[in-house]
C-alpha cells in the first residue's frame, strides 16, 4: 500500500487536474453556445440558396445545364472532404469520424483521395495510410465563408479537370448538446434530392403556394455563379455543424472528466485516512508497547 505522504501528492494532483477540465467545460459551454449561434443563423441563407438552386436545376437537360450536374458514365476515382477538429480532448469526437469515414469509403471499388479539414482529421488518416492530398487546419474560432471557400474552390476545380468523378462531403450533424452525428453528403456532382437538414428546413419553408422566379441575364450565367458558390456553401455549413459538435463533446467530456476526478478523489482521500490511521494506531501500539516494556524491568 502507498504511504501517507504518496497519496496526499495523488489527492492533490487529482484536484488540480480536476481544476482544468473544469475550465475547459466552462471555455467549451462558452464556445459551443457561439457556434449553435453560427450554425442557426448561417441555415436560413443555406435554405434559400437550396430553393433557388433546385428550381433551376430541375428544368430539362439537367446534365446539359452546367458541369457540376452532369454525372459521370463511369467513376474512376472518388474524393472525400473529411472535417474533424484540430485539438483533442473531445471524448470519441474525432476518432468517430474517421471511424464513420473508414466504414464508408475502405469498400470502395475504385481509389479514393482525401482533403482533411482539421490536423486530427489529417493525424488519423495519415495514419492509416490513406491519400491525404490537401490538408487544411487552425481556422478561426468564428469562420467566415471567405475563410473556407478555398477548401470548396478545390473540390470544385478537381471535379471539373476530372481528376475526381464524385465528391463527398463527411463531417458531424449537430442535433443538439447530447447528440451529433458523423454524416456523409455527397457534394459533386450535386443531387437535389435527400440533403438532410437542408433539405428538412426548405421542406417547412416551403409549406404554400409554390414560388416563381424571373432570372436574370440568363439561366446558364445564374448556375455558373451560384453552383460552385452553394457547392462552397455546404463546405461552409458542415464546419459550422462539426465545430458546434466538436466544442459539444469537449464539454460533455470535459464534464464527465471532472466528475470521474471528483469521485477518484473521493476514493483516494478514504484510502489515505485508513493509511494515516493505520499509521496512528502503529504509533500507539509502539509506545504501548515501550512503557510495557520499562515498567517490567
Amino acid at each position: 500500500m502507498a504511504s501517507a505522504r504518496e497519496m496526499r501528492l495523488r489527492i492533490k494532483s487529482v484536484k488540480n487536474i480536476s481544476q482544468v477540465t473544469r475550465a475547459l467545460e466552462t471555455v467549451s459551454a462558452s464556445k459551443v453556445r457561439k457556434a449553435i449561434n453560427a450554425v442557426t443563423a448561417t441555415r436560413s441563407y443555406a435554405t434559400k440558396a437550396w430553393q433557388v438552386l433546385k428550381h433551376v436545376a430541375e428544368q430539362p437537360g439537367r446534365d446539359s445545364l452546367h458541369p457540376l450536374l452532369a454525372k459521370r458514365e463511369s467513376v474512376k476515382n472518388t474524393l472525400a472532404l473529411v472535417i474533424t477538429g484540430d485539438r483533442g480532448l473531445a471524448g470519441a469526437y474525432n476518432s468517430n469520424v474517421i471511424r464513420f469515414t473508414a466504414q464508408r469509403f475502405d469498400p470502395n471499388p475504385v481509389p479514393v483521395k482525401y482533403i482533411a479539414v482539421g490536423r486530427k482529421g489529417r493525424d488519423l488518416l495519415i495514419r492509416r495510410r490513406k491519400d491525404v492530398i490537401a490538408e487544411f487546419s487552425n481556422l478561426p474560432a468564428a469562420p467566415t465563408f471567405m475563410d473556407v471557400s478555398a477548401i470548396g474552390r478545390l473540390a470544385v476545380d478537381a471535379f471539373k479537370k476530372g481528376e475526381v468523378d464524385e465528391v463527398y462531403l463527411v463531417y458531424t450533424d449537430f442535433v443538439n448538446m447530447g447528440r451529433q452525428i458523423a454524416t456523409v453528403k455527397k457534394l459533386l456532382p450535386l443531387e437535389l434530392g435527400g440533403e438532410g437538414r437542408v433539405e428538412e428546413f426548405e421542406q417547412k419553408a416551403t409549406n404554400g403556394p409554390a414560388a416563381a422566379y424571373e432570372y436574370e441575364p440568363d439561366q446558364k450565367e445564374i448556375l455558373d455563379e451560384i453552383i460552385p458558390r452553394f457547392t462552397a456553401l455546404q463546405v461552409y455549413q458542415a464546419i459550422l455543424e462539426s465545430q458546434a459538435s466538436e466544442h459539444a463533446a469537449r464539454m460533455i467530456a470535459m464534464r464527465n472528466a471532472t466528475d470521474n476526478a471528483k469521485e477518484l478523489v473521493g476514493a483516494l482521500q478514504l484510502a489515505y485516512n485508513k493509511v494515516r490511521q493505520q499509521g496512528i494506531t502503529n504509533d500507539i501500539l509502539d509506545i504501548v508497547g515501550g512503557a510495557e516494556a520499562l515498567s517490567a524491568k
